[in-house]
């Protein structure tokens, strides 16, 4: 494997910080672009990483931190809109982008993180990714599409997230309890983008569906996280109309817990039907199993050191 120097969009963020360290333990050379440089400088004391201010969304910036690049990574995404944020401009605007700098400046490889069953169903952030992936498929580089299920793991969005509302509240009203999906392990979503770095011939112009071993309803995930927890909170699973009206309330809230478009997501199952990881030969990790050690939270450092400890070189 030759040492890339590759530049990493949205390198700073929940997955990006377990990807960092996992290329660098390859040899690679990183720059994460970031717009607040000073709150991650953690990723600085790791061998080969550069975290450079910048504005991604300024073509002039974007071509100049591109060029001598030998391949981009590009794991910007949204859950919601907010303000200029826009699903628009995060995920099709950016893709559009990111394909024409990537040519002007030389650069042939594109590795695009989207999300399990992009284009599919209401939601504009489904509607979005596909989008996106569209534009990267027609373009002449040669990229790879990862197509994750839920991400969980150390510092997440969802493990996380749902503990810290099962401690605060005796009863949690739950829309869409019924949701079906496949959460996935970030390391192993990390390792499948390390893979793919590693051997162009293995994943040129491919799409990975990326997703775990077991398909949980989402009342059945927030059940696990409680007794993970030793809580005693009761879930509430609402009906449609219910769950509506609660989605357009917490969307107006501070920071949107819950968001309308959230709502029209979990209309579409987050489960996969051709494995990624197996075509990439790693198995994949359960749900379940993680929880207490994500419940019971690890610093950011202590998640850096993990994730360059366990992730270098592990093979199926």
């Amino acid at each position: 494997m030759t040492p890339q120097r590759i530049v990493v969009l949205g390198g700073t963020g929940f997955v990006g910080s377990y990807l960092a360290p996992r290329l660098a333990a390859d040899g690679h050379r990183l720059i994460l672009l970031s717009r607040n440089r000073e709150q991650h400088r953690e990723l600085t004391v790791l061998p080969d990483i550069v975290i450079r201010s910048a504005d991604v969304y300024d073509d002039a910036v974007l071509r100049r931190h591109c060029g001598g690049a030998d391949s981009v990574i590009n794991l910007i995404g949204i859950l919601n809109n907010s303000g200029r944020h826009t699903f628009q401009r995060a995920h099709v605007e950016m893709a559009r982008r990111l394909v024409g700098i990537c040519k002007a400046a030389g650069v042939q490889r594109l590795h695009q993180m989207s999300s399990l069953n992009a284009g599919a169903g209401q939601s504009q952030y489904l509607k979005t990714r596909g989008e996106a992936e569209t534009l990267v498929k027609v373009s002449s580089l040669n990229w790879t599409i990862y197509e994750p299920s839920v991400i969980f793991g150390p510092g997440d969005g969802l493990v996380t997230r749902f503990t810290n509302l099962l401690r605060k509240m005796p009863v949690l009203p739950l829309a869409r309890a019924t949701s079906r999906m496949a959460p996935t392990y970030v390391g192993d979503v990390v390792e499948a983008i390390a893979r793919c770095v590693a051997d162009d011939n293995l994943a040129t112009r491919r799409s990975f569906e990326l997703y775990g071993p077991q398909v949980l309803t989402l009342g059945e995930i927030v059940r696990a996280i409680r007794d993970a927890a030793g809580l005693r909170t009761s879930i509430l699973p609402l009906p449609d109309s219910l769950g509506r009206w609660q989605a357009q309330i917490a969307g107006m809230l501070p920071g949107k817990p819950f968001s309308f478009d959230n709502f029209l997501s979990l209309g579409t199952d987050s489960v996969g039907s051709a494995d990624g990881y197996a075509a990439l030969g790693i198995v994949p990790q359960l749900f379940t199993a993680w929880l207490p050690r994500i419940i019971l939270g690890t610093p950011r450092q202590h998640r850096l050191d993990l994730s360059r400890q366990n992730f270098r070189h592990r093979r199926a």
